[in-house]
């Protein structure tokens, strides 16, 4: 048996570590002479030493004179003066003469092979910085970060053999100079291979719909991440694994198989390279499922100010059979209102995009003069469209036995439609930028079988945007309008009502409409409100509002007469959602002054 003998050679301050006490805290220096980035690098290099209590600081004066000029020429000064003086064992002053910078002189970028026609490396190296340095003060890390680039991009596009032909960064400290050779081969593009599934409970070619690549594809790895985010958002799994089977491993850096065109001096790179793939340039893919519960249970308790408490007790079954099909129920229970629904959709060949949706419910309503029992079925054909808008194309079947104010009746009707909706935000629980816009159309005819004729349409949008990270801006506006000739026989679900949390604050949910003789509420044939509201990041999660709400429901537009309010309230952002505390001021209600608003979500 042999024995291995071991040389240690210990510095300075590690030597101070192993025989003082292990306590010890971040050092805090002061950089004079030099400004900006390069004396935020320098405090950065520093604030990583840690001298144990008890230390001589003498000995640790090569340590920070050290990491001091690795920062430095992070940022080429590579012949800075050096000065250090310890305070105390926390905090040090570092005084330098940074000396003249070292410039770029000649920048060489290629990427050849089969990456050189792909216009994805072409739009890396037209944005990149190093590119531009040529005549200017040296960075290290422009050429650090498209090395990345370039090898990230390489992974991401399938270019698995991708190797540096050349990469150095040469510097001549005593000429002031630098210059910069990186060529990349990428090799052969890889293509997609041979795609296996396991452990689904949906039909294959159910998922294969909804898979954006087929075999033979050039590779792409956000094909594999989108591919992930479908099969997740389609419901049906508890767990989801897309993974390639690559063939080989990224290996360690070697020597570059080709010199720059002029010597090194002080030289940073190699030419690093991967192993190359045996076998065919394909790329197999495996997807890993774990089916979802079939059951899922939901309950969620609320308060708003307009419905006050409520309960939502929700029952989900995300699959069905093979085919994808799901089925939801729902119960809603607050004071003025009650509702037992469900939804069975059965999605079609793009199961994402295709599906039939079969609504029904139950509701019951009694709130301010409005009494009303509703029935109804609704057999409806979606499409999710690439721009993002959703269309809805249903046939609403419904029974309203109702009594809104003087006004009784029992109405059948059979009500075709069409909607449009569109989402666009770049964060649901509280976007900083985005709008929604929802549009529908829709009307019946005693021709149909219906008890009576009318067409509406109702259109809301709701847009947010926000200057830096502290300022956010709220516009909303609603307006709807009916066409019949007999709108006393219109049911209480069809009509247009104004004011509560989401419309005019500062008066009551629903009770800004048309009134008969002895005032109660009969509602509108046309509604419009609208809301200018800006919010203020006070601290934190925490947001200031001041806002302006407008709009009635009402018999003409040439009667209207909006009514207005405005008001104070505060945001917070919790881990459920946005909380929303509002005061408002109602202009034109001479029984009120004010009115409290509280509501739980997001605007849109």
């Amino acid at each position: 048996m042999t024995r291995s003998s071991w040389a240690f050679r210990l510095s300075p301050w590690l030597l101070g570590a192993l025989v003082a006490p292990q306590t010890a805290q971040a050092l805090d220096a002061e950089v004079r002479g030099l400004g900006g980035l390069a004396a935020d690098n320098v405090e950065a290099y520093l604030d990583a030493l840690e001298i144990p209590a008890n230390a001589r600081l003498d000995i640790y004066d090569s340590e920070v004179t050290s990491r001091v000029s690795d920062a430095l020429r992070a940022f080429g000064y590579y012949e800075p003066q050096i000065s250090v003086d310890f305070r105390d064992r926390d905090s040090v002053v570092v005084d330098i003469v940074p000396g003249e910078r070292v410039v770029v002189r000649n920048v060489y970028v290629r990427v050849e092979g089969e990456g050189g026609q792909d216009d994805s490396f072409q739009r890396l190296l037209d944005a990149s910085e190093l590119l531009k340095d040529e005549g200017r003060p040296l960075l290290h890390a422009h050429y650090e970060t498209l090395k990345t680039q370039l090898d990230t991009l390489a992974l991401q596009r399938g270019y698995f053999d991708s190797q540096y032909r050349v990469s150095r960064l040469e510097v001549r400290p005593w000429d002031h100079s630098a210059n910069v050779y990186l060529v990349m081969d990428s090799g052969r593009r890889y293509r997609f291979g041979e795609v296996t599934y396991s452990g689904s409970q949906i039909r294959q070619d159910r998922l294969e719909a909804m898979r954006p690549f087929q075999p033979g594809d050039p590779y792409l790895a956000d094909d594999l991440a989108l591919y992930n985010g479908r099969l997740g958002e389609a419901g049906w799994f508890r767990s989801i694994s897309v993974k390639p089977r690559l063939q080989h491993e990224a290996q360690p850096s070697a020597p570059p198989g080709a010199q720059a065109p002029s010597p090194d001096d002080t030289s940073q790179g190699g030419g690093g390279q991967r192993e190359a793939s045996t076998g065919a340039s394909e790329v197999p893919v495996d997807i890993s499922l774990i089916a979802a519960d079939r059951h899922r249970f939901e309950t969620g308790i609320g308060f708003a100010t307009d419905v006050g408490p409520r309960l939502q007790l929700t029952w989900r079954q995300p699959w069905l059979n093979d085919r994808g099909h799901s089925w939801e129920n729902r119960l809603y229970l607050s004071s003025p209102r009650q509702t037992l629904g469900g939804m069975y959709k059965i999605p079609l060949d793009d199961p994402l995009r295709d599906s039939y949706e079969f609504g029904y419910g139950f509701e019951n309503l009694d709130d301010n003069d409005t009494r009303s029992r509703r029935l109804f079925f609704t057999p409806a054909r979606v499409w999710q469209f690439d721009n993002g808008w959703s269309q809805r194309v249903y046939v609403r079947v419904s029974q309203e036995n109702f009594t809104q104010a003087d006004q009784s009746d029992n109405v059948f009707l059979i009500t075709p439609g069409v909607s449009w909706g569109r989402t666009a935000v770049d964060d649901q629980r509280f976007p900083m930028h985005g709008n929604r816009q929802d549009l529908l159309i829709e009307g019946s005819s005693d021709q149909l079988g219906s008890d009576i004729t009318f067409l509406r349409s109702v259109f809301t949008t709701r847009w947010i945007e926000s200057i830096g990270n502290d300022n956010r801006f709220f516009v909303r506006g609603n307006v709807g309008a009916i066409e019949t000739d007999d709108f006393p026989r219109m049911p209480p679900s069809l009509r247009f009502f104004a004011g509560g949390d989401t419309s005019v604050r500062g008066y009551s949910y629903e009770t800004l409409a048309p009134r008969n003789d002895d005032g109660e509420l009969l509602g509108g044939q046309q509604m419009f409100t609208g809301t200018l509201e800006y919010q203020r990041r006070v601290t934190g999660d925490w947001w200031g509002a001041a806002f302006y709400d407008f709009g009635d429901a009402f018999d003409s537009w040439s009667d209207s007469s909006l009514k207005t309010s405005a008001g104070l309230g505060v945001r917070w952002i919790s881990p459920v959602g946005p909380i929303r505390f509002d005061i408002a001021h109602p202009f034109d209600d001479e029984d009120n002054s004010w009115r409290i608003h509280f509501a739980i979500g997001p605007e849109f």
